[in-house]
């Protein structure tokens, strides 16, 4: 069995997720229950420092680095099959700052995506994605981000509010926050009522969130002390029925 299935064993994610829409899972905990070494995740968060400027925001805004990939998830079949790169695309009415246009991001580097942390994150979310939608193969979408923020330039990891993404899971996984502050994790109705606000504060402090049934969104970031360089470093998983 894999670690992955090893915490749905006691189905605290997935009854979490069932009851509410989304769960949080701390860190810590998550990095012992999926095997994950220090030393692989310092690894595979040094790649965040090799993202390049998004150039598709509509707000002018250069305060965002990022990496893109793909997958395909066989219904039946173990693991990820990385597909050729290509654009990220979202319709405005799940991104009305940048949705609309074929936006093309570098990719993800080989190595980052075969490494040990990004497949055990992977097959978690497969895992739930199974588990809640059985049946279908998956469209799955990676995304590397980097919020950048300076003393009076705020940084905006969701410009485009509290959303939907058009997807059918979300997983969100902190990587790093460098002399941040902010950056709340809100979870809402689709009124756009607060059903849960929280911070994802240590390497892999991770939200699962099933989208149809509610919108998530993050505050605004600036640095804890405005002489220094600050950042939010996240990973994005997300899947959608093929």
């Amino acid at each position: 069995m894999s670690a992955a299935l090893k915490i749905l064993e006691a189905d605290a994610l997935l009854q979490a997720v069932a009851g509410q829409g989304y769960a949080l899972l701390r860190g810590q905990a998550l990095a012992a229950r999926l095997g994950l070494s220090a030393a692989a995740l310092d690894e595979f968060a040094a790649s965040w420092e090799r993202l390049e400027t998004d150039r598709f925001m509509a707000d002018g805004g250069l305060y965002r680095r990022r990496r893109h990939a793909n997958f395909t998830a066989r219904w039946g079949r173990p693991g990820h099959l990385r597909n050729p790169h290509r654009p990220h695309f979202q319709a405005v009415v799940h991104n009305s700052l940048n949705g609309g246009v074929e936006r093309w991001f570098a990719p993800v580097e080989d190595q980052v995506a075969a490494g040990a942390p990004l497949q055990a994150l992977l097959d978690l979310g497969r895992a739930v994605a199974d588990a809640r939608s059985p049946g279908h193969d998956w469209f799955v979408e990676m995304h590397q981000f980097r919020i950048e923020a300076a003393a009076h330039m705020p940084g905006y990891p969701t410009p485009e509010g509290v959303h939907h993404d058009g997807v059918d899971y979300v997983l969100i996984s902190m990587i790093a926050r460098t002399n941040l502050a902010g950056g709340e994790t809100l979870i809402t109705d689709d009124e756009q009522r607060e059903l849960a606000r929280f911070t994802l504060l240590d390497r892999l402090d991770t939200a699962f969130v099933e989208d149809a049934r509610v919108m998530h969104g993050v505050t605004p970031v600036q640095p804890a002390d405005p002489a220094l360089p600050s950042c939010r470093d996240v990973l994005v998983l997300t899947w959608k029925q093929a």
